[in-house]
């Protein structure tokens, strides 16, 4: 960890004296400099936003003349920053950062400025390897393929389908993440999910089911905005550093109050005005006391809650248990402190509620999101430049990756997966629907939510006869995913060892799947290429799509992913119905014909207008778009949004400009502007559930009204406008039962913006959603609860049975592990790392940052054991055979008494034991570490099955 040093003397060895693959010796830094190719001064360079990175390296001028600059995007987190790679005779020199991208205007932060590194990192996988009697052996792709599909087939012949788990990735493309939904649709399974089940899975589900849309409202460059900030449970100054120029642009300009609510005093919080230190898992406790002041103080905005919002009466009854006395016993923050907050949030709006992981990652993580959302409602902050939602995502492709339906309950867009889902995709696949129906081992697993990936091991370990599948998983394709990224890492272990017949890992590096698992043999390491070594389009936080160009062709034997798609697809069988319209040159899917199909399909949240020549317009003239708005000014994409920004209704030809803020009604529909989605009927209890007098500007009807279909023009008498190709689409579908969400050509979407309409409907917002376990957002004490006496006021859930699988709530709950255990563990990111940090803590600039796994223990807790500051000391968790973790003591007071912190990008490390030697020769990480979630305990939410990774327990000792 970067730690201020007493003396000029090193405390321990570098990260230098753990690299190997050239000497077995420990290098001193010059040493480290020279071998990693980096100038002196380089390194601290790497992390200050702005700067430039390049290798140092003289050039003659012609050598100056023929380099080229390439545009890609930067693949850490999801703010989309733009990189600008020089590439000289096909190999990348140096890197810039896109001072033209209205982004990151010109920054980068550390791991940005170093991706460079990331392409060309010499600790990548080389080449197909499989493990051979407990040994790594180089294989062709066309051994790995055949034997991994001839293994597959079996499996599937023998147990179904369903006992092959495909795991996805956010650091896929759209197109590959497409593809890949596509794929195990076509192998017959649901059993198939990605990164956002555990970062923000109850976001996505919490906010989709309050106003009609899962994902960011507004936008980070709509923070500029602003008049207050309200950031919790998230750190973008370590998280997404970038997205700080934009916070601290209103900051500094508006004057709008920074309010940080953490446990923990992070480094965004060092910018607040206001530092709301509370009890990990109290989230849903802590808005409700800053609420109960606003409902008293009547400074709610009634009107906007009249119109646009239904439920809020159950929601104020709620509030007001939570006076500032429980509020204070629940949260540990006093009712003074709240009541600033709320009178800072009701005197400076419109203001942005931000959040990340510290508010998913629980038990009841979708009650936390639901009750952020509903506190904006209650201000009138919604679909208002400046308000919103603005929920930051973790990958920088984990947004589109959601939306393409790389997940175990949804197809693409989040049509579901019942009948008439499947049917919409097969009509755009262009396959029969009995085919799709025959690929699967039943009708009803066809409609079932697949096992999600925090819940895997489960379906491993679990006895299959309570597994609502036949049988229980043989086999992991573990496709861009860190396992160390996931909690309860013992049983994956034991998951891996004892119950897999076959895992696959594809990816760049070799992750900590390859060291983790202790087989002798069936298990395949994939070399994928990275981003930069191939092309298409991702998705940033605000909804924005931008297109990456290639910078250089794959290195070693690495293929990109949709190729490894295209080949397995082949073995399998698959292939010809696969990739009906979608043209395969050398193996490699031509990644156009893939945008086109999703702009074919994805008419639900408008991924229909964004052709690849638009996108590559856009980005081609970033520096037409204004740094706040998004919008062109003049230029080729005048008036657009940048990225346009989904939804992006209709077809390309209909040039619809994207939209920025959601449910913003000051401006046309045509022109990016929208109500609140009327996605949950329009009535209930007798209540109505549409919007009253209020609608977008120029809309004709004048009130709230339900989603268009053809039943609903023709009733209006609309249905004229259609052309006669549009009719026949909509005729070939269902006739007047039609709705704009199954209407391949667009019509209905199409006729209704031109009358003024949002075709998803006019409603409002529910701060209700009664089909949720909790319907009004509830506090519930986290499983592995420090406070035993509030258990009884604020139980968990009963024992259920979710996606297909057994899931434990009060069955924990009930023991009481405080004694054993005194101490609250939750964990986080660093600037330094992303993800597992297998690409991170592979990359030399960084490494050299970053040396040490660590867990922060405040100064009297320290004390009191009697450790100091660097001394090595275990962690140990309550989870079955009580597993621990050997790390460095860090002993600081940015965590409060009785809270412990881990950051969770380290692995190669297990229980003390360093696993360094497991990896394939030259592929090892220059730093490893242990994996926080080797001491996380179970615990899942109860709409998504998001797992707990932020309110356990655990003890220290010292080593």
């Amino acid at each position: 960890m970067l730690r201020k040093k007493a003396t000029g003397a090193k405390s321990a060895p570098r990260a230098s004296a753990r690299f190997v693959g050239t000497s077995g010796d420990a290098l001193d830094r010059r040493s480290f400099l020279k071998r990693s190719g980096l100038a002196a001064g380089g390194i601290a360079a790497a992390g200050t936003a702005g700067m430039m990175t390049r290798t140092a390296k003289a050039q003659t001028m012609d050598q100056q003349a023929g380099v080229e600059m390439v545009k890609s995007v930067c693949t850490h987190c999801s703010v989309g920053c733009t990189v600008m790679a020089e590439v000289y005779e096909g190999v990348w020199i140096g890197q810039e950062p896109g001072f033209d991208s209205p982004f990151n205007l010109g920054g980068h932060c550390a791991k940005g400025a170093a991706v460079r590194e990331h392409a060309h990192g010499e600790r990548r996988l080389k080449y197909p390897t499989k493990l051979v009697d407990g040994k790594w052996t180089r294989v062709s792709w066309d051994e790995a393929i055949n034997e991994i599909g001839d293994k597959l087939l079996q499996i599937r012949e023998a147990s179904g389908p369903d006992s092959v788990y495909w795991l996805g990735s956010a650091k896929h493309s759209n197109e590959q993440a497409y593809l890949f939904r596509k794929f195990y649709a076509f192998w017959g399974s649901n059993n198939g999910d990605h990164q956002a089940r555990i970062c923000h899975s109850t976001t996505v589900a919490g906010v989709a089911n309050t106003w009609g849309y899962g994902a960011m409202t507004n936008s980070y460059n709509d923070i500029h905005n602003s008049q207050a900030i309200f950031v919790i449970g998230g750190n973008p100054a370590e998280a997404h550093p970038v997205s700080l120029l934009h916070l601290m642009r209103a900051k500094e300009q508006n004057n709008a109050p920074l309010i940080v609510c953490d446990p923990r005093f992070t480094r965004t919080a060092a910018h607040a005005d206001e530092y709301v230190r509370f009890r990990p898992g109290s989230d849903v406790a802590l808005v409700w006391g800053i609420l109960w002041h606003i409902f008293d103080n009547g400074w709610e905005d009634k009107e906007f809650i009249r119109q646009r919002v239904w439920g809020m009466d159950q929601i104020r009854a709620e509030v007001a248990n939570w006076t500032p006395e429980e509020t204070e016993r629940v949260t540990g923050v006093p009712g003074s402190q709240l009541r600033r907050v709320a009178r800072t949030l009701a005197n400076n709006r419109p203001g942005t509620v931000i959040w990340c992981m510290g508010g998913t990652q629980h038990t009841n993580g979708n009650n936390n999101t639901r009750a952020y959302c509903v506190l904006q409602l209650a201000l009138g902050n919604m679909g208002k430049a400046g308000g919103g939602t603005n929920i930051f995502r973790g990958h920088d492709n984990v947004q589109g990756a959601t939306d393409l339906g790389v997940l175990s309950h949804t197809l693409p867009g989040y049509y579901g997966i019942s009948e008439g889902a499947w049917k919409h995709w097969s009509r755009v696949w262009d396959v029969d629907y009995d085919y799709m129906l025959g690929r699967f081992a039943s009708k009803e697993l066809m409609e079932s939510s697949g096992i999600p990936v925090s819940r895997w091991i489960d379906g491993a370990l679990e006895d299959p006869a309570n597994i609502d599948q036949p049988d229980s998983l043989k086999a992991m394709i573990f496709w861009g995913h860190a396992p160390n990224s996931q909690t309860r890492l013992p049983e994956m272990k034991r998951a891996m060892d004892e119950k897999l017949d076959l895992l696959v890992v594809v990816d760049p590096y070799p992750t900590m799947s390859a060291v983790l698992q202790g087989r002798q043999d069936g298990v395949y390491l994939l070399p994928a290429a990275t981003q930069f070594e191939t092309y298409g389009s991702v998705t940033a936080s605000n909804r924005s799509i931008q297109w990456r160009d290639r910078v250089i062709p794959p290195v070693w034997e690495s293929l990109p992913d949709h190729t490894i798609m295209y080949k397995l697809a082949v073995k399998l069988g698959m292939a010809d119905e696969m990739f009906k319209h979608i043209q395969v040159n050398d193996d490699e899917p031509l990644v156009e014909d893939i945008t086109a199909e999703i702009n074919r399909g994805m008419w639900t949240i408008g991924y229909t207008g964004q052709s690849a020549d638009r996108l590559k317009k856009h980005m081609a003239n970033q520096h037409t778009f204004d740094r706040t708005t998004l919008q062109a000014v003049g230029g080729p994409c005048d008036g657009e949004f940048y990225g346009l920004p989904w939804p992006c209704w209709g077809t390309p030809e209909m040039a619809h400009p994207g939209t920025p803020i959601l449910y913003d009604p000051s401006k046309p529909v045509a022109e990016g502007g929208l109500t609140f989605r009327a996605r949950f009927g329009v009535e209930r209890d007798g209540q109505n559930l549409l919007a009253e007098q209020s609608y977008s500007v120029g809309s004709e009807l004048k009130d709230g009204y339900p989603e268009f279909t053809m039943a609903m023009l023709q009733k209006l008498g609309w249905d004229g406008d259609l052309t006669d190709a549009e009719r026949a689409a909509i005729d070939a579908v269902a006739g007047e039962k039609t709705n704009w969400k199954t209407d391949l050509s667009g019509g209905i979407q199409r006729v209704a913006i031109d009358h003024g309409c949002a075709p998803f409907g006019n409603a409002k917002a529910r701060c209700v959603v009664w089909n949720f376990p909790d319907p009004v957002p509830t506090h519930r004490e986290p499983l592995y609860t420090s406070r035993r006496d509030l258990v009884g006021d604020y139980p968990t859930y009963s024992d259920r049975q979710m996606y297909r699988l057994p899931t434990m709530f009060e069955s924990i709950q009930k023991v009481d592990y405080t004694g054993d255990f005194p101490v609250i563990l939750t964990s986080g990111r660093l600037v330094e790392y992303e993800g597992g940090g297998d690409e991170t803590r592979s990359n030399p600039w960084l490494a050299e940052l970053q040396q040490h796994m660590f867990v922060e223990i405040n100064t009297r807790d320290a004390n009191n054991l009697g450790v100091k500051n660097g001394d090595m000391v275990w962690v140990v968790s309550p989870a079955p055979d009580n597993p621990r973790v050997k790390v460095m003591a860090m002993v600081t007071d940015r965590v409060g008494e009785g809270v412990v912190f881990m950051p969770f990008h380290f692995g190669g490390h297990y229980q003390g034991e360093n696993l360094r030697d497991r990896y394939p020769s030259g592929t090892d990480p220059y730093v490893v570490g242990e994996a926080s979630n080797t001491a996380q305990t179970y615990g899942y939410d109860s709409v998504t099955n998001m797992q707990e990774t932020k309110a356990t327990l655990c003890r220290i000792e010292p080593a």
